[in-house]
């Protein structure tokens, strides 16, 4: 994944969880109120986990169901919601690693 493509992610991840449109996310109760000055980075990467963990936690019940025999599900749903759980951990794992580089490349840094 290219620099351009991370920065593109974590722009959506960012735009999501300001407006609270990603399915599956956290109910509106909980959502965090505004972010203390400084607060605003761990809160985004918050957010984006339990994002993530949401899309994870509907694509096993999704499977579940489907695995059951329940009318509503199909193999389709099944599909599409392992492949969005699937693209959000692999985003998250780019965006952590891209975020351990930048760690280890400051810590190198002489001062």
């Amino acid at each position: 994944m290219s620099d351009m493509q991370i920065q593109n992610v974590l722009q959506q991840m960012r735009a999501l969880s300001q407006s609270g449109r990603v399915e599956g996310s956290m109910p509106a109760t909980q959502q965090p109120t505004a972010p203390s000055e400084g607060g605003e980075f761990a809160t985004a990467l918050r957010d984006s986990l339990r994002s993530v963990n949401a899309l994870q936690q509907e694509a096993k019940q999704v499977q579940t169901s489907f695995e059951l025999g329940e009318a509503n599900t199909s193999l389709p749903q099944v599909m599409v919601a392992m492949n969005k759980s699937s693209l959000a951990f692999e985003a998250t794992n780019q965006v952590r690693n891209r975020l351990l580089s930048a760690y280890q490349e400051v810590m190198s840094m002489q001062v």
